[in-house]
């Protein structure tokens, strides 16, 4: 449930059990509001609340002095996963005072990983069970091509931890970020793995899902939209259309494919998507020239897709390391090289940047 009003400074008295009500009082706390959470059983450690919160044994439900002295100063009282009996006796007491009663679902099971793909980087493009992801998570361990720009808003007050890799720069290791996954989980937390297009094309999330297996953690994983056919997409190019190409490939730039898988690719045919290629890519053409491929075959590279700041360029693959060094183009980008690329409405602007704004726009017919 989204706070759309005012809470700063006001009173919000939340009743359930601690592991049920982490999400709510989070929330509450992070928007401003003075909150009490009143619980079951032995008090869990004060370190263990979002700073502010205070933590309150929950009253016998036929303690109506206690029950009093919680709901009767309160602005808001939430209930959350109260037993039965003490949720009556709440619900009569706040309609007797005329205190605002809200009730809400309980968090999600902690001391889980959830490894989530959240598409090339805008936040239009997470998928429904990605945003219930991030909206029961605990922690969230983000990488740079991510969806990050709202992740406050998204994730209700989760702590946030960048881990961003950079190209040939990685300042936490993959080996750290899976301790950390496991660590957090083993410490009862909700812990989110979000990584930019799908966790598991080239986004190592199946190391990260054996990982916590070999641990005993619980984990699961929700597929994201990925940049291999997304970012084609967002300048108009199909990856695979009718006459033109009936299969496509995705390789990792990262590396200099060898020599036979370049030429493999040239003896297949189709699409060519190269991911994270940019570095490298003067090889990779010279390697899939060398196999035989027509230089006049068309080309693009698209930056930074689905962002306002999105370029696309179109041209041959014979020219494309050239046009990118003319144009300055740079990662993260996705190459695209194929007879598909034509279909672009922008692919007759050869030798353009082409901006976000019109990049699908049907300024052109394509060249047949």
């Amino acid at each position: 449930m989204q706070i759309d009003v005012d809470v700063s400074g006001r009173k919000v008295v939340v009743f359930g059990t601690r592991a049920g009500t982490r999400r709510v009082v989070r929330r509450y706390a992070r928007a401003g509001a003075r909150v009490t959470v009143a619980v079951p059983g032995l008090l869990p450690p004060v370190l263990a609340s979002p700073d502010g919160v205070r933590v309150v044994l929950q009253p016998d439900p036929a303690d109506a002095r206690g029950l009093l002295r919680l709901v009767g100063p309160a602005w808001s009282v939430v209930v959350v996963d109260a037993e039965p009996e003490l949720d009556r006796h709440v619900t009569a007491l706040a309609g007797h005072l005329r205190v605002l009663l809200q009730r809400e679902e309980p968090a999600a099971a902690a001391g889980q990983v959830v490894l989530v793909g959240g598409g090339p980087g805008s936040t239009r493009l997470l998928t429904l069970e990605a945003v219930a992801a991030l909206r029961e998570a605990d922690v969230v361990l983000y990488d740079r091509l991510a969806p990050t720009d709202d992740l406050a808003e998204l994730t209700a007050g989760a702590e946030l931890v960048d881990v961003g890799k950079r190209p040939y720069h990685h300042p936490v290791t993959q080996r750290s970020i899976e301790e950390q996954l496991v660590a957090r989980a083993r410490a009862g937390q909700s812990v989110v793995r979000l990584k930019g297009g799908d966790p598991f094309v080239f986004g190592r999330g199946g190391e990260e899902l054996l990982a916590c297996v070999a641990a005993g953690v619980p984990v699961r994983v929700v597929p994201g939209v990925s940049s291999a056919l997304a970012v084609p997409a967002a300048t108009g190019i199909p990856v695979t259309h009718r006459g033109l190409s009936h299969s496509f490939t995705v390789i990792s730039g990262h590396v200099p494919p060898p020599a036979e898988e370049l030429a493999a690719l040239v003896r297949l045919g189709g699409t060519v998507v190269v991911l994270m290629g940019i570095a490298n890519l003067e090889q990779i053409v010279a390697g899939l020239l060398a196999a035989g491929l027509d230089p006049a075959v068309p080309a693009a590279v698209v930056e930074r897709g689905f962002s306002a700041s999105q370029r696309s360029t179109f041209t041959s693959v014979g020219r494309l390391p050239a046009e990118v060094r003319r144009l300055d183009l740079v990662s993260p980008a996705v190459v695209v090289i194929g007879a598909v690329v034509d279909v672009a409405p922008a692919a007759g602007r050869t030798g353009e940047l082409v901006g976000a704004l019109d990049a699908v726009a049907p300024a052109q017919v394509p060249r047949p």
